[in-house]
């Protein structure tokens, strides 16, 4: 049976990571709040650590802002487009490697840690702690820790809205629905309080828990969808200012999980 680096691999060689954020209005508003989190808690000139850092999106922006940032990437298509896109920046170093395993660095080594990947694939429960002892383990006392994760209910209504919805059931809830987590999916969708709950007695004080998208990815092929490049800063400021809402969680995609290291 293949592996979950192997089915990773296998979606991303074929999946165009790199213009993920800016092809779209849920990507580029996922992209707009999630650097305006990141301006809110990290110090311009700290050193940041992005586990899962694709094609450098983030961590080529936050470069060349003066962070000085180091850029993890498991997959080899995206991790040779991260090398290209670094190139002669001097504060940014791509490293390739598993956020499951950090072993590579000391403990307390960065400032900041954004794991904005990693969770979307881990399925095992060994996995998942690892992944999340890691990001802890190598992030200073009261350095901040992202960690994003994706709503399972997003999934259903981004995917299973076109004759499906049996299938995606199934594919994403037990019989007494509960979420289910395992490599096959590809993407793994979680209930927010189930995500949260990860993080019970682990070393960390919660900031916030807060959306990134919205529900713009399942409604966005609607013929009549548009957002015109004059409302869509506009939008932007709106969104920002209900995106901690806990009512609101559940219906947007991309989620993101804000911690401050305690010990």
């Amino acid at each position: 049976m293949a592996t979950r680096k192997e089915i990773v691999s296998s979606f991303y060689e074929k999946y165009d990571e790199g213009g993920r954020l800016q092809r779209s209005r849920h990507g580029q508003l996922e992209y707009a709040v999630t650097m305006e989190y990141i301006h809110r808690f990290a110090p311009k000139g700290v050193r940041v650590l992005e586990l899962g850092a694709g094609t450098g999106r983030y961590s080529v922006a936050l470069a060349k802002e003066g962070f000085d940032v180091t850029a993890l990437e498991l997959v080899e298509c995206n991790f040779e487009a991260l090398r290209e896109n670094s190139k002669g920046i001097g504060n940014l170093r791509p490293v390739r490697g598993d956020a499951t395993d950090l072993s590579g660095f000391a403990d307390g080594s960065f400032d900041v840690t954004l794991v904005f990947g990693p969770l979307y694939h881990l399925y095992e429960k060994e996995d998942i702690d690892r992944a999340i002892d890691e990001a802890i383990r190598v992030t200073k006392k009261d350095g901040i820790i992202f960690f994003a994760f994706i709503s399972v209910y997003a999934i259903m209504y981004a995917n299973y809205l076109q004759g499906n919805w049996a299938f995606g059931q199934n594919e994403n809830f037990t019989e007494d629905y509960k979420p289910k987590h395992f490599k096959e999916q590809l993407f793994t969708g979680y209930d927010i309080e189930e995500f949260e709950s990860l993080f019970d007695g682990r070393p960390v004080e919660w900031i916030t828990t807060t959306g990134t998208d919205g529900i713009l990815e399942p409604i966005e092929d609607r013929n009549d969808f548009d957002i015109t490049d004059v409302d869509f800063p506009e939008f932007v400021k709106w969104y920002l200012a209900f995106s901690e809402k806990r009512e609101l969680l559940g219906n947007t995609n991309h989620l993101l999980y804000i911690c401050r290291r305690k010990t």
